[in-house]
């Protein structure tokens, strides 16, 4: 038998080792793919029970997921649920919080209505006051007017000096301790005259007061026209100081001094700051300037001379009276006095009545009881007659 021989090179290889090499290149290839296999079924096994556990846990999840879902849904669910009642319980206090805003608020309105009405109605009476006070301003300015008219009059200004000092007068003396426009001894008139107690001699009031210079000395637009003006108060005022000094002064009729009186305090307090010179001059002229204040300040003294004069003249009266009331209290005092006497003795009647009626109640008693004493018996009847003479003798 021949064997092929394959030359390679310098290397000779049969066929039988070319063939016992390919059957073990074939084992080694049988037993790679053998492990190939068997580590393929192993990595497939291992896969599959990967898969499998991967499964179970995918499994595991889905079932948790599941779980939760479901719990989820009763939590939603339930918090559907409670989301429903709240939601009703907010509308139904959302709507007694609007009913209640609605009530309060018609309150309010009808509140403020009331209070804004109240306020209209204040202010309508206000505004009346104010028409009112309008009014009263508007006929004032007519009075002042009407004043100023008066005032620019000789004659009308005169009067009313004349009424203001009159009124004084007569709000704070008694009528017979004054007269206007009395007629003196040379046939002067001066416009008031007061008798003082205890002095015959009468206190003379003017009241013509020079007011013209005093108009033009309170318009003086320059100092040269407010000078002429000052002069002018001067010898207006010395003038009448002079006319009151020789008309109204006459020994053993009427006082050494005499008031000049200033209808208005603002005249009297420019007097007192302008013309210090005139006042003094006055004053040694014995004649007293007086505004309204200062005339009521030296009434109100004369009105206290006065009293006091008239008290003195009724003391002996009042002596009398109060004599009299004494012997009135004398006499009272023992009228009183036996008034209480009388008292006392009806206390012992009333006593003796008394002790009387309690016998009386205890001897009923024994009688009621029967309870008798033989020596009361015996003498019972003596004693009836005894007490029936002195009930007589009471009667």
């Amino acid at each position: 038998m021949n064997v092929p021989v394959l030359t390679f090179g310098s290397t000779v290889v049969t066929w039988v080792e070319l063939a016992l090499g390919m059957a073990g290149l074939a084992l080694i290839l049988l037993f790679t793919l053998t492990i190939l296999l068997f580590r393929a079924r192993r990595e497939q096994a291992i896969a599959e029970a990967t898969s499998a556990e991967r499964a179970r846990e995918m499994d595991d999840k889905v079932a948790e997921l599941a779980r939760i879902h479901a719990e989820m849904t009763g939590r939603m669910q339930t918090m559907a649920e409670v989301f429903g009642s709240r939601q009703s319980d907010f509308v139904r206090l959302l709507s007694e919080r609007m009913d209640g805003m609605q009530h309060r608020l018609g309150q309010g309105l009808e509140a403020s209505t009331k209070q804004q009405s109240e306020n209209l109605s204040k202010l309508n009476e206000r505004l009346a006051v104010i028409d009112v006070a309008q009014k009263n301003l508007t006929d004032l300015t007519g009075e002042i007017v009407g004043l100023r008219d008066i005032l620019a009059n000789k004659q009308t200004r005169g009067a009313y000096g004349q009424g203001r000092m009159e009124a004084i007068v007569r709000d704070g003396l008694p009528s017979d301790a004054f007269a206007f426009q009395h007629t003196l001894s040379n046939r002067t008139r001066p416009d008031c005259v007061v008798w003082l107690p205890g002095d015959e001699r009468g206190l003379v009031i003017d009241a013509k007061f020079p007011l013209e210079s005093f108009t033009q000395f309170r318009d003086a637009s320059g100092d040269e026209a407010r000078t002429r003006a000052a002069a002018r108060i001067r010898g207006d005022m010395l003038t009448h100081v002079k006319d009151i000094a020789e008309k109204y002064f006459i020994p053993g009729e009427t006082q050494d001094v005499a008031l000049m009186f200033v209808p208005a305090e603002s005249i009297y307090a420019d007097l007192a700051e302008y013309f210090d010179d005139v006042v003094q001059k006055a004053h040694r002229a014995h004649i007293v300037i007086v505004s309204p204040s200062l005339l009521a300040l030296a009434i109100q003294v004369m009105q206290g001379l006065v009293r006091d004069a008239r008290i003195r003249e009724e003391a002996r009266v009042i002596q009398t009276e109060v004599r009299k009331l004494l012997d009135d209290v004398e006499r009272l005092s023992t009228r009183v006095s036996k008034l209480d006497t009388h008292f006392r003795q009806a206390q012992e009647d009333v006593a003796q009545i008394k002790t009387s009626t309690d016998k009386i109640e205890k001897r009923g008693r024994r009688i009621e009881t029967l309870e008798f004493d033989k020596g009361e018996s015996a003498e019972g009847p003596d004693l009836l007659q005894t007490q029936g003479r002195s009930l007589r003798a009471v009667e």
